[in-house]
């Protein structure tokens, strides 16, 4: 793993993935140093911006803080490490109690929680379908799994045959937890953590295209993100918002599919089905307190659909931004609550 942290004063930061980020820093400001620290994790990357005046003893502990937080979530939580806490949980018998550390018990009591609110739409042992449909770590992209694959993979889909007392998990029947819908979210709470442990109080964390911010740029100025306009040829701004002390997460299957005889199918599987979700909500995004819940309740909205995930944002009082794919284009649906994430000037009325 290669990272670097290195002194940036101009110009603009702009991350790609499922959003865009605009941080432009004022020409000619010299205080507070803008500083960037980014590299590979998770199979994707990290990028962190933060401001103010450190030495090197300073900037060395940052960064070293900064890769244990996020190398730490990654040995307990990879589906993709044979060691890892969760695979050697996947790997335990059925109704023997598993000793979880606290970070991974806290994920999966979330995870729990918000499969709950979304009367399981959000399912992290969803993975034996997703593996089966060649988007987990066993990848075979373009084989439609048959009626009956799906069916047994769907017997080891169940949420609730995870009971968790404490930190210790208890799986009441074979599943597979996968905790990519939700890690990642995590593994920007950790950083942010990390840093709010060293003072560092003006940041935006940066993992996959989930972001957390704390603080203002220089000047007062919030920090502003672009929701990526969900079209597969190009990157394009499709709405702006400003944020400050909070977390961002998208979801969406614009670019992650497969193709087989003319159908499109994609990444995102329901786990009630075992099947790709079909509907025509394209992007979904969502503001919250911490990456974690963000993260998973884009998923689950992205598994409900524009009807069903709308109706749960406004139930559950969530700040959600939603893209509909219609015949003459795209249709925005933005939640009550998010309505005050977005520049004045681009208010607009809730569908």
């Amino acid at each position: 793993m290669t990272e670097r942290l290195q002194p940036r004063t101009t110009g603009p930061i702009l991350l790609g993935l499922a959003l865009l980020l605009f941080a432009l820093l004022a020409g000619c400001e010299r205080e507070p140093q803008s500083y960037r620290l980014e590299g590979p994790i998770f199979g994707t990357g990290f990028h962190i911006t933060f401001y103010g005046d450190y030495d090197d003893e300073q900037l060395a502990q940052i960064e070293q803080s900064v890769k244990d937080a996020l190398h730490r979530v990654d040995r307990l939580m990879s589906t993709y490490k044979s060691d890892s806490e969760l695979s050697r949980f996947n790997q335990s018998p059925v109704g023997q109690p598993f000793e979880l550390s606290p970070q991974t018990a806290e994920v999966v009591r979330e995870a729990i929680r918000v499969g709950d609110m979304s009367d399981g739409a959000f399912d992290v042992t969803v993975g034996a379908a997703v593996n089966l449909w060649g988007f987990g770590p066993d990848k075979h992209p373009d084989r439609i799994p048959s009626d009956n694959d799906i069916a047994k993979a769907l017997e080891e889909v169940d949420y609730q045959a995870l009971e968790l007392d404490g930190n210790k998990l208890t799986k009441t029947k074979p599943v597979y937890v996968d905790l990519s819908g939700i890690a990642k979210g995590y593994g920007v709470d950790a950083v942010a953590r990390a840093l709010d442990d060293l003072d560092v109080n003006r940041y935006l964390v940066e993992v996959g295209g989930e972001i957390r911010t704390r603080g203002d740029k220089p000047g007062g100025d919030p920090w502003r993100i672009a929701v990526e306009k969900p079209v597969s040829n190009e990157r394009s701004v499709q709405r702006i918002i400003e944020l400050d002390d909070s977390a961002v997460a998208t979801s969406g299957d614009y670019r992650n599919y497969f193709e087989s005889d003319g159908k499109r199918y994609s990444h995102t599987i329901d786990p009630r089905t075992g099947r790709p979700i079909t509907h025509h909500l394209v992007s979904v995004t969502v503001i919250t307190s911490d990456c974690m819940t963000a993260d998973a309740l884009a998923t689950a909205i992205d598994v409900l659909g524009p009807d069903a995930g709308y109706a749960m944002a406004e139930r559950e009082n969530l700040a959600v931004y939603l893209v509909v794919k219609t015949a003459e284009g795209f249709e925005t649906r933005v939640s009550t609550a998010f309505q005050g994430y977005l520049k004045d000037s681009d208010k607009e009325n809730q569908s």
